[in-house]
């Protein structure tokens, strides 16, 4: 038997979406799923995201990025909101976010967030 907390599974019967992060999250619609291990202890983890594909982004601008500049603020800049550096990293296939600032001269594709597209 799975034990739950009780706020969870009150939200799981009225057909609510239960989330352990922010809706600023790249993993807040992630599902979260639990396994029983061989001893008896219930474990919660969170679902494999993975990136989406650079089409579903819509490209506004590059940005070129100069020595010692950081993503947080490239995001701050464009996105007004340093902690959606995650989308930037998404629309440009980054796992890690100082791949997309560690050489000078690298260009960053700046785009809408996914799915919305701009006009043509």
């Amino acid at each position: 038997m799975v034990n739950q907390n009780p706020l969870q599974a009150i939200l799981q019967q009225t057909g609510q979406k239960i989330s352990y992060f922010t809706p600023g999250s790249r993993y807040y619609p992630i599902d979260t799923a639990t396994i029983e291990t061989a001893d008896g202890r219930t474990v919660n983890y969170l679902r494999r995201r993975f990136i989406p594909p650079a089409s579903s982004f819509y490209l506004l601008q590059y940005h070129t990025v100069v020595k010692d500049e950081r993503l947080d603020n490239i995001t701050s800049q464009y996105i007004n909101d340093p902690t959606l550096f995650w989308q930037l990293c998404d629309a440009n296939i980054a796992m890690d976010p100082d791949d997309l600032t560690n050489t000078p001269g690298q260009q960053i594709r700046i785009t809408l967030p996914q799915g919305i597209q701009g006009n043509r």
